[in-house]
């Protein structure tokens, strides 16, 4: 049976071991794929899309290698376990792509150009990617370093505030009435206060990811099994022993909890910060996109920030996974 602590999409493809992908399955997700090839081919355009050809074969790709990966999926090992786990979702997206290019491009159900079909995007992605690549870098650092700061200080004052009477004394009332405030709230405040719109982001960013990685260190620091702290010291160990070798091990799903929660709220700012003033990252390309009626554009800065965001929650699950595999078989998310 799979552990409990695979959570990240490793449960499902270890229960699928050793079982094929049915071959219906299997011809019905190509069948779906080789069904988008065909109608971008062979419909007429309502409008003039450079890039048709270019999706039409990659869709014809998709079809052809779906079916025979699947009738040797036996023999590729872990890729053979993930394309039995995920050939519904490949069918799915085969039909969701079919629908889509039907009522934009070739029956022009959905008004031009706030619909744009997915060979325009791609055409974005192959002729506009300096920009959008070098916005998703410039989102990606301010990220990194308000996460992190946020990240470290509220761990830090976690701990505090669990371990110690005094500290959550004077701690408490301030987290109550500040914390709850959404950090985009500050917005205006953090643009006058900090010298440079990139400084004043990034400490949106790090007070974000900061008060819910605070609460819920808090809460597992205080909420450790006293039977682990007494053994502890009848075995003679010292308040800092306590406190980073029984404590926080044992407070570690809690935080990783406040990090999960703290990266999601951190993203949502990076995005209102950089639109709002930053002149550099996804936020400022969707704003530029916006400026300029590129609807295209902004649908692909909307798809890079989805896989930035989900690959990010990816890496966070693995290092859970990494640091917690003492704790195997007792997280339970």
């Amino acid at each position: 049976m799979a552990s409990q602590t695979d959570t990240a999409g490793t449960a499902p493809l270890r229960t699928a071991r050793a079982l094929p992908v049915p071959p219906l399955r299997a011809l019905g997700a190509g069948a779906a794929w080789l069904a988008v090839a065909l109608a971008t081919f062979l419909l007429p355009e309502a409008g003039d899309f450079p890039e048709t050809e270019r999706f039409a074969a990659v869709a014809l790709g998709i079809g052809v290698a779906l079916p025979v990966l699947a009738a040797i999926d036996g023999r590729l090992g872990g890729p053979g376990l993930r394309l039995v786990y995920w050939t519904p979702w490949l069918t799915a997206s085969g039909v969701a792509f079919l629908t889509w290019e039907l009522v934009t491009a070739k029956f022009d159900l959905l008004p031009m150009p706030f619909f744009p079909p997915p060979q325009a995007i791609l055409e974005v992605f192959l002729e506009d990617w300096p920009k959008l690549g070098g916005s998703t870098l410039a989102s990606l650092e301010l990220l990194a370093g308000g996460y992190l700061i946020g990240a470290a200080v509220g761990f830090t004052l976690g701990v505090a505030v669990g371990w110690s009477k005094a500290v959550g004394y004077w701690a408490h009332p301030i987290l109550r009435f500040l914390g709850p405030l959404p950090a985009t709230a500050w917005l205006p405040m953090a643009f006058f206060v900090f010298p440079s719109s990139w400084s004043a982001s990034t400490f949106l960013i790090a007070l974000a990811s900061g008060f819910p990685v605070t609460v819920l260190t808090w809460s597992g620091v205080a909420g450790v099994n006293k039977a682990y702290l007494d053994v502890a010291r009848t075995l003679g160990a010292s308040r800092f022993f306590l406190i980073l070798r029984v404590a926080i091990p044992a407070a570690l799903p809690h935080v990783f909890v406040g990090l999960f929660m703290g990266l999601g709220s951190s993203f949502a700012v990076l995005v209102v910060a950089e639109m709002l003033g930053v002149k550099s990252g996804l936020g400022w390309y969707l704003q530029w996109a916006q400026g300029w009626a590129a609807y295209a554009n902004m649908d692909a800065a909307l798809i890079v920030m989805a896989l930035m965001c989900s690959g990010l929650i990816t890496l966070l699950f693995r290092l859970r996974d990494r640091v917690l595999s003492w704790q195997k078989g007792l997280v339970q998310w």
